[in-house]
């Protein structure tokens, strides 16, 4: 799975509404998402945290506010044109304040981050998580790992909590920049995909890229 993430570059985890363009597409059906009698299975869900971590690469909620993966040799263009487009917001709204906790903190998992910015409430953890996903559309946020809470055995349950950074923290400044215009970062982007996937039409992978 590593290395198709790799070789494409720019792949959504799961349906990108475009035929064949997912990570859940690309691997053997026994590894996607089924029930048993224990409860469920799912070992590409499994796998991502380790995918991120030992493969380099960017994760988030890139794709039309949908989760995927951006290797480093695309993360500057993508940086570069969704910056572009989402300007760094400013420290009096609620984007701000949430970069400027995880700029002093460093990582934290998402109910952390939700609790030290106030989102306390019964109903509030949904309009926080919109505002987050505006972040990583913005490639303002990534995420670093999840974390998942042990039962009394020790071992892992639910489906894990994301671990929080700024790519700036997690993969360095230069990272996040290119030399080219954000126009140019976005056509670059689109062509790419052209050739990844000539079955799309031009309105889908516009969707895709923002």
């Amino acid at each position: 799975m590593m290395e198709a993430i790799r070789s494409i570059g720019l792949l959504p985890l799961l349906d990108s509404g475009i035929r064949g363009f997912s990570a859940d597409e690309l691997v053997d059906p026994e590894c996607r998402y089924v029930m048993t009698d224990d409860g469920w299975k799912w070992p590409l869900w499994e796998w991502k945290g380790p995918m991120v971590t030992e493969g380099h690469f960017a994760y988030g909620k890139f794709f039309g506010g949908k989760a995927g993966f951006v290797t480093m040799e695309w993360w500057g263009d993508l940086c570069n044109w969704r910056r572009a487009r989402y300007p760094e917001p400013s420290e009096d709204t609620v984007e701000g304040i949430i970069l400027d906790v995880i700029r002093v903190n460093g990582s934290m998992i998402t109910r952390d981050l939700r609790a030290a910015c106030g989102f306390t409430g019964s109903k509030m953890r949904s309009r926080f998580d919109s505002y987050v996903t505006r972040l990583q559309m913005a490639c303002r946020l990534v995420t670093e790992d999840f974390v998942y809470p042990k039962d009394k055995h020790g071992n892992n349950y639910g489906w894990g909590w994301a671990l929080l950074n700024t790519p700036e923290h997690l993969f360095g400044r230069e990272a996040c920049q290119c030399d080219r215009t954000p126009d140019e970062s976005r056509e670059r982007i689109l062509a790419h995909l052209r050739t990844l996937v000539p079955q799309a039409s031009e309105k889908q992978l516009q969707k895709l890229v923002g």
